[in-house]
C-alpha cells in the first residue's frame, strides 16, 4: 500500500476528487492549509503582483493499493495542473499496515 499526500490549489479539489472517484478511490482526507514554495507567497492578480506570506492550499491524503498508484498519480496530476507556478506537489510513501477500526479488516481489505 502507498500513502499519497499532495498539496494542490483549492479550486482544483473537486476536479481531483471526481477524477479519483472514477478509478475507485473514494477514501480521501482533505485539509485546508497555507504554505509557500517556489511561488514564494506571490500571487498575481489583475492589478499586478501582490505578495503575501502564505498561500491557501489543500493537502490531500489517501492510501491506495500498490497497483492503483500509477493511475492515481496520473489522475491527480492531470486534474490539478494549470501549468502555472503554484500547482503543487505530490509525495508518495510506503504504508506498512492499515486497519479498519469498525471491522478489524487489515491490509488492502481495510481500504
Amino acid at each position: 500500500m502507498k500513502m499519497i499526500e499532495c498539496v494542490i490549489r483549492p479550486e482544483k479539489l473537486n476536479g481531483v476528487k471526481q477524477a479519483l472517484a472514477k478509478i475507485g478511490i473514494l477514501g480521501i482526507t482533505a485539509i485546508e492549509v497555507k504554505g509557500s514554495g517556489r511561488q514564494k507567497g506571490k500571487m498575481v492578480d489583475s492589478k499586478g503582483e501582490s505578495t503575501i506570506e502564505f498561500l491557501p492550499k489543500v493537502l490531500l491524503k489517501m492510501v491506495v493499493k500498490d497497483q492503483q498508484l500509477p493511475q492515481a498519480l496520473e489522475m491527480i496530476t492531470s486534474s490539478s495542473r494549470t501549468g502555472s507556478i503554484g500547482d503543487g506537489k505530490i509525495f508518495v510513501s510506503n504504508i506498512e499496515e492499515a486497519i479498519r477500526i469498525r471491522t478489524g479488516q487489515r491490509g488492502d481489505a481495510a481500504l
